[in-house]
């Protein structure tokens, strides 16, 4: 094996050393059904469509000779790195996270998987679903429970304040509902 391989195997290591050891270690790592089921989908895409693809893309531009000036090879090389360290990420995290089946006992109270509507100091009305950091979409209005807002809302139930620490300042917000399931409040 040229030592060039042996040094990208390196590389790619070191970076995910990083990133393993960048990242929060907080209790277990919440996830919903749905957000399970699309982070193995996307493990399967990788493993069955992409990586094949870039495989056979990677293997052409290297029939092609010189691979030091060949931009293809080289940029298949990288995509193949990123795709092969995005396969990690996914086969370790997937064996990490607690998959949240049902709703908390106590409806009452702000859990992982609440939708949760919110008044600020202005009168202005918010619905959030407080879901796992791999599947927050603010289009839909997921949050991480991660997030700033879902640490203050946590434990709280309908009538309680909170307050939630933003960049630019604490501001207070007032829980006026929860809900749980999948469809987000009318």
């Amino acid at each position: 094996m040229s030592k060039a391989f042996v040094k990208e195997d390196k590389e790619s290591n070191d970076d995910d050393l990083a990133e393993a050891e960048s990242a929060p270690r907080r209790g277990p790592a919440y996830i919903t059904p749905d957000g399970f089921r699309k982070l193995q989908a996307e493990l399967a895409h990788l493993w069955k469509v992409e990586r094949p693809r870039v495989t056979e893309e990677v293997a052409a531009a290297a029939a092609q000779g010189d691979r030091s000036e060949n931009a293809e090879y080289i940029y298949g090389k990288k995509k193949l790195r990123e795709i092969d360290r995005r396969i990690r990420f996914l086969t370790r995290r997937l064996d990490t996270v607690t998959v949240v089946q049902a709703p908390p006992q106590d409806r009452d109270k702000v859990f992982f998987g609440a939708w949760v509507t919110i008044e600020d100091d202005e009168g202005r009305e918010t619905t959030y679903r407080i879901v796992g950091s791999d599947e927050f979409d603010l289009s839909r209005r997921w949050i991480s429970i991660d997030s700033p807002v879902a640490r203050a809302l946590i434990g709280k139930r309908t009538g309680d304040q909170a307050t939630v620490l933003r960049p630019k300042g604490p501001t207070e917000v007032t829980v006026v509902g929860i809900r749980y399931g999948d469809e987000a409040p009318g």
